[in-house]
């Protein structure tokens, strides 16, 4: 989700959830994203995957911005679409990890436990590296 800001754009990002993730900032931040069935058509579990980790929902036109590898391998296609939200009415789903790893103790946690509304260069140095060319390409539209 993007808006105008006077003649700058934001972006909306979220940060993951979990203890992982508590004390990391910078390039921890990322598209509000999620995983899908290849019976699943690509852009609808993108609107879904945005509700269920924001409680927005994310309405069109939409703008494919490209794919790109996360380190982990996981390939991460985004639409973009203009919108606005209140980062203080986020509702993430939960999901269920061990922690610590290896120690069989499981643990729920939202998968996002915020989002917050960004500039270019301020996303640009919080995003993870890898979707650092999603921004660029939303500036070229």
């Amino acid at each position: 989700m993007y808006r105008r800001a006077g003649t700058a754009i934001e972006v909306f990002l979220v940060h993951p959830g979990g203890p992982f993730w508590t004390k990391k900032d910078k390039g921890a931040w990322t598209v509000p994203k999620g995983e899908y069935g290849s019976d699943e058509d690509a852009l609808r579990a993108a609107c879904r995957e945005f509700k269920e980790e924001t409680g927005f929902a994310a309405t069109g036109p939409f703008v494919e911005l490209g794919t790109v590898q996360q380190k982990s391998g996981k390939m991460v296609t985004v639409w973009a679409f203009e919108g606005d939200c209140d980062p203080d009415q986020l509702i993430s789903n939960t999901c269920e990890i061990e922690w610590p790893p290896r120690s069989g103790r499981r643990m729920e946690i939202p998968e996002i436990d915020r989002g917050r509304w960004f500039t270019i260069q301020q996303a640009r140095e919080s995003i993870r590296e890898e979707q650092r060319p999603l921004l660029v390409a939303l500036l070229a539209l």
